[in-house]
């Protein structure tokens, strides 16, 4: 089975997103024989400040990596921060993916993720082109989840944004959700055919990521070992509203033991420091990124972790950091709402407490429960492990494998039957 993946983020993007592609391109090609590869575009990571947008002299250029041929696109890697950058990128990448598309080897099946928005149409035109079954798999809801970016709250951006998601739901052979909200907002707001679309989680590696000794090599060379650590990990961006955890320390500010650690890097990191000197809030520390080999110890370095997301994106986005605090076995407070996929997940497991959105109070209070309740810590941490394992990595991409075998079996077993006739 040739499978072919179009989404602009992918190894060694640092992004949860390309990261959890990587992991599904890889292993449908070790643990299942597929044929797979995916049409990325350039790597979004840090470079010197004088260094050019554009990497590279042609369109396109083959990278295999792990079994996985990728087709690396030519395209600007502005700053994301700004509308202008952002949507050069984007189209840079767009235009560059369908040439590349048209060197990928006939797939059975094409797979567009949402990274931009708009690549599902160069995926499609391909699946089209070569006969292949089309899948939409949403990452993220458009328009709703662009009102983010600066500039693409612009009213006629967004109509166009919202038919485009329109058209590839309307197209695709299966729409895949991340849980059973996106489902419903697919279903509801979108349009999409029930029988269409199938829901499938992110996931951890529980076998990569798992329960951890507090006093351990990152905890003692960033002073986390001793204090009470509430840890942020993952992307700091633009969909969690930290703002709000910034205020939720400052009301912690008295219990000299109690350290807000905001683990990664991302669009707002920057105002976020600034807020802090501004607020001279001695309790909170930022650190870098940590790469995969160091996930372990990091999140074993966490006392209770926060997750949050700003109202109104309940469904629209999934946050997949979740996963891997289930993996490490440690409680959470999530600032979500009620039918956010990690309320979900915290009501059916017993895994986390769930505070307001956008609410510093409730949320430092129910920190303050899990600091002052240890029990109640350590019961939920373990519940969370237990749960993890249903979201354990070679399970959910099992899932993926069989809806692919099934979706490309026409496509497959047709050449068969005109050879035996």
């Amino acid at each position: 089975m040739r499978i072919c993946f179009f989404n602009r983020s992918y190894y060694p993007d640092q992004g949860a997103t390309g990261q959890l592609l990587t992991e599904l391109a890889e292993d449908l090609v070790s643990d299942y024989g597929c044929e797979v590869s995916v049409v990325a575009g350039p790597p979004l990571l840090p470079r010197n400040p004088g260094q050019s947008g554009v990497r590279g002299w042609m369109p396109v250029r083959r990278e295999p990596h792990n079994g996985v041929e990728i087709f690396r696109t030519r395209g600007t890697t502005f700053r994301p921060g700004r509308f202008v950058g952002r949507v050069t990128n984007y189209v840079s990448y767009f235009l560059c993916a369908c040439l590349a598309g048209l060197q990928v080897p006939r797939p059975d099946l094409v797979v567009a993720l949402t990274d931009p928005p708009i690549i599902g149409l160069a995926a499609l035109l391909i699946a089209r082109r070569s006969g292949a079954k089309f899948v939409f798999l949403c990452e993220d809801i458009f328009p709703e989840v662009a009102g983010l970016l600066e500039g693409f709250h612009v009213e006629r951006l967004g109509r166009l944004l919202d038919r485009i998601n329109r058209f590839l739901i309307r197209k695709a052979d299966r729409v895949i959700a991340l849980g059973e909200m996106m489902r419903e907002r697919l279903i509801v707001g979108k349009g999409a055919q029930p029988r269409m679309v199938t829901v499938i989680h992110n996931w951890t590696d529980c076998s990569a990521i798992t329960p951890g000794e507090k006093r351990n090599p990152f905890s003692l060379a960033n002073g986390l070992a001793d204090p009470f650590v509430v840890m942020h990990s993952g992307n700091v961006g633009l969909s969690q509203n930290l703002d709000t955890l910034l205020d939720a320390a400052d009301r912690l500010r008295h219990y000299p033991d109690l350290v807000v650690t905001m683990v990664g890097d991302g669009a707002k990191r920057e105002a976020l420091e600034v807020r802090v000197r501004s607020m001279d809030l001695p309790n909170v520390r930022f650190l870098p990124y940590q790469p995969k080999d160091r996930l372990k110890d990091s999140f074993a370095s966490a006392d209770v972790f926060v997750v949050s997301l700003s109202r109104g994106l309940a469904g629209y986005i999934v946050p997949s950091k979740i996963y891997g605090i289930l993996a490490a076995g440690r409680p959470y407070v999530a600032a979500v709402e009620e039918a956010c996929e990690v309320a979900s997940i915290t009501k059916k497991y017993d895994c986390g407490l769930l505070a307001q959105p956008g609410d510093p109070e409730d949320l430092a209070k129910k920190i303050l429960t899990l600091y002052h309740d240890r029990g109640l810590a350590r019961r939920l941490g373990a519940n969370a492990r237990q749960a993890a394992l249903e979201f354990d990595r070679p399970k959910q991409v099992r899932v993926y494998y069989d809806l692919f075998r099934d979706l490309a079996h026409v496509s497959l077993a047709a050449p068969q039957t005109v050879r035996g006739s």
